[in-house]
């Protein structure tokens, strides 16, 4: 039999595995395309896709990714891997095969929200590196098993589906559970305890849960748990109830039950009643009581999912003129007013950053007949109706404590100081430590999130193409504007969407909610100013004047497409996502597929449609360092202008059009304010 030897490494064959084991540690980002092509494939084959969502997922010999950029619909790329699947609202269902997406090394994120998915939830306990889940909106049911859920999971949808049976105890044990979402399903029960502070949403509304509400969840409201008829405490008014023990016959504490007489039911009958009267003068002398000393305090609580598609602040050339009677009125009080604003002892009273308006009081503003308006990512909002008739806009803010009292009072004064005709400047303030209140005109028309997506009367109707280039290039000049004045600061507008953008009567555009980066506080900031949505932020925490840009890119796309962009929602429901509809059509040469209907017709204008369309799309590219700066932005928009103007077309016919060439430099009189979604979707 012949021997068999066993070879050793030399140290020179040695020197060489090690070789060979760091070049395949370097070789999975080159090699991983066709993984990554074969297992979106595989799961592909496990859908139904009756809308041929998914038509662009084939097999071309090129990589899926390229850096960020792709153009298989819904896919998100990070540095070459296929990172994320946002597949909401696209008429999928089948089963959906985890073993495949199991395949797709640094996956973080499903979505596939709003789709027609049924039965038992798959086994996406598998993807043990998952961040977020989001299955909301399809027809899931059965249970699901404790223990289901990866340890990574920050965010988890699971509303409006069937399941049954108990909620999972291990959702009360995920270390970076931040969101957890399981309204309108049929879970029965108690809700299992839970202990992280991390936990930031949560959502049990209708379902058949029943018992005590745990301790662990006593900071959220009764709207996280309403709907569940069994449930019991605080949050829901309700009182817990001791289970009483059964007791034997010769218990001291067992009394004989006889019946009742026709006088004691008389008695029971008017002791109830007098006690309910009294209750009633109670509950009426508290009301009296606290309306006295909150007159102001009309708001809602916040529902930071919504965004403040409100109409707000009117401003620039076409301010109230009821303001110029109260003025005069106040003329001769004016130095003992200003002295008193700037003394905020105890209440105090409104501090006056400009007086163009006149003098603001506090306890005016209090007696103010009040509508409330909405609530921001950053805060609520509402109308208050002064005596004179001036009609103001005030933002109540609660996380505003970046800052001391000083340094607040100072960024609200050089706020203060800006003026602009695309720019809304804030009035007044009020400071508390657990609150500020802040005060803007109050604009009839409206924002452009309300023309676009909510209004469809005569204002919408105006928004032609003309109307929509003018107010695009207002918002240019306005963040020119701020991109100079507030140089020093990382993002000078910080929060720039279309519910942020105010429409003066000739439809020139007035920006709101800008400059508060020194203002608000950092958590807060970065999951509710739309300038951390961009990549950098989301990726690696970085912020710049680029996130800006980024913003300005999502707004032009948004009013050239006519679409509500998903990227103004924290919660994922909704919407769409602009920057991969937009960018997948550009690489397939379908810009003209891209415009809203409403101006696709315009006689002559989609060549300047899609010179706009590629300014937009240049401004969100994911690598910041490919963006242009605010000031090239402005340079090309205007370019798309002065073509148009150069073409002779009938611009005297367009009112939307008829002052957009001022200078910026030049020009003197507007404004300024605030605002803030999201969510924050997925990180």
């Amino acid at each position: 039999m012949a021997a068999v030897r066993i070879l050793r490494p030399s140290s020179s064959s040695s020197s060489f595995f090690v070789l060979l084991l760091f070049f395949f540690l370097l070789l999975p980002p080159v090699i991983l395309s066709g993984s990554n092509t074969e297992a979106l494939l595989k799961l592909k084959a496990s859908f139904i896709d009756p809308k041929q969502a998914l038509d662009t997922w084939k097999d071309d010999g090129s990589s899926i990714c390229n850096g960020t950029k792709t153009s298989w619909a819904g896919v998100v790329c990070i540095d070459g891997f296929v990172t994320g699947l946002h597949l909401g609202q696209m008429g999928l269902s089948g089963k959906i095969d985890v073993d495949a997406i199991r395949e797709l090394p640094g996956f973080r994120t499903l979505i596939l929200e709003k789709n027609e998915f049924s039965g038992t939830i798959p086994d996406f306990s598998k993807l043990v590196a998952l961040r977020g889940l989001f299955l909301s909106g399809n027809k899931f049911s059965g249970e699901i098993p404790d223990g289901f859920f990866g340890k990574f999971l920050r965010l988890i949808w699971l509303s409006d589906n069937a399941f049954t049976g108990k909620i999972p105890t291990s959702l009360g044990t995920l270390p970076h559970l931040t969101e957890l979402h399981l309204e309108n399903n049929q879970f029965s029960g108690a809700i299992p305890p839970f202990t992280q502070s991390s936990l930031k949403s949560i959502d049990l509304s209708n379902n058949k849960l029943e018992g005590e509400i745990p301790s662990g969840l006593s900071k959220f409201d009764k709207k996280s748990f309403a709907g569940n008829a069994g449930l019991c405490g605080g949050q829901l008014g309700t009182e817990c109830k001791a289970a009483i023990e059964p007791q034997s016959p010769s218990d001291p504490r067992v009394v004989e039950n006889h019946p009742e007489t026709p006088e004691s039911k008389k008695m029971a009958a008017a002791t109830i009643v007098l006690i309910t009267m009294l209750l009633l003068l109670v509950i009426a002398a508290i009301l009296v009581m606290k309306k006295r000393k909150e007159d102001f305090d009309v708001l809602g609580r916040e529902n930071l999912d919504e965004p403040l598609d409100v109409q707000v602040a009117q401003g620039g050339s076409n301010r109230s003129r009821g303001m110029e009677s109260s003025r005069k009125g106040m003329d001769s009080s004016r130095k003992g007013s200003t002295h008193n604003n700037n003394k905020n002892t105890g209440m105090g009273d409104l501090v006056m950053v400009n007086e163009e308006k006149g003098i603001l009081r506090l306890p005016d503003l209090m007696k103010a007949a009040a509508e409330v308006l909405g609530n921001g990512s950053l805060g609520s909002a509402y109308k208050a109706v002064m005596s004179s008739g001036v009609a103001v806009v005030v933002k109540r803010m609660r996380e505003m404590n970046k800052l001391g009292k000083d340094g607040f009072d100072m960024e609200m004064r050089n706020l203060g100081k800006l003026r602009h005709p695309n720019i809304l400047t804030p009035l007044a303030y009020h400071y508390r430590k657990e609150e500020k209140l802040l005060i803007c005109e109050y604009v009839p028309k409206g924002s452009l999130l309300y023309l676009l997506h909510g209004d469809r009367g005569p204002s919408h109707a105006d928004l032609d193409w003309p109307a929509r280039l003018k107010i695009v290039q207002g918002i240019a000049r306005g963040m020119g504007f701020l991109h100079t004045e507030l140089a020093s600061c990382s993002i000078p507008h910080g929060n720039l969407k279309s519910s942020n953008i105010l429409l003066a009567s000739d439809y020139e555009p007035l920006l709101a909610d800008y400059g508060y980066f020194q203002l608000v506080n950092t958590p807060q900031a970065a999951s509710s100013m739309l300038a951390y949505k961009a990549p950098e932020s989301l990726q690696y925490r970085q912020v710049s004047q680029k996130c800006d840009v980024y913003c300005l890119g999502i707004v032009i796309l948004e009013i050239l497409t006519g679409k509500f962009p998903s990227q103004y929602l924290n919660n994922g429901k909704g919407g769409t996502d602009v920057v991969q509809w937009v960018l997948s059509a550009i690489a397939e040469k379908r810009e003209a597929e891209l415009f809203d209907p409403e101006i696709s017709g315009a006689k002559n204008a989609l060549g300047e449609m899609e010179r706009l369309l590629h300014i937009g799309a240049d401004c969100v590219d994911q690598n910041p360092e490919q963006r242009p700066d605010m000031k090239e932005a402005i340079r090309r928009i205007e370019e798309v202008q002065v073509e148009r103007l150069s073409e002779g077309a009938a611009i005297q016919q367009a009112p939307t059009l008829k002052d957009g060439y001022a200078d910026q430099t030049s020009t003197s009189h507007a404004l300024d304010v605030f605002e803030g979604n999201n969510t924050d979707l997925s990180r």
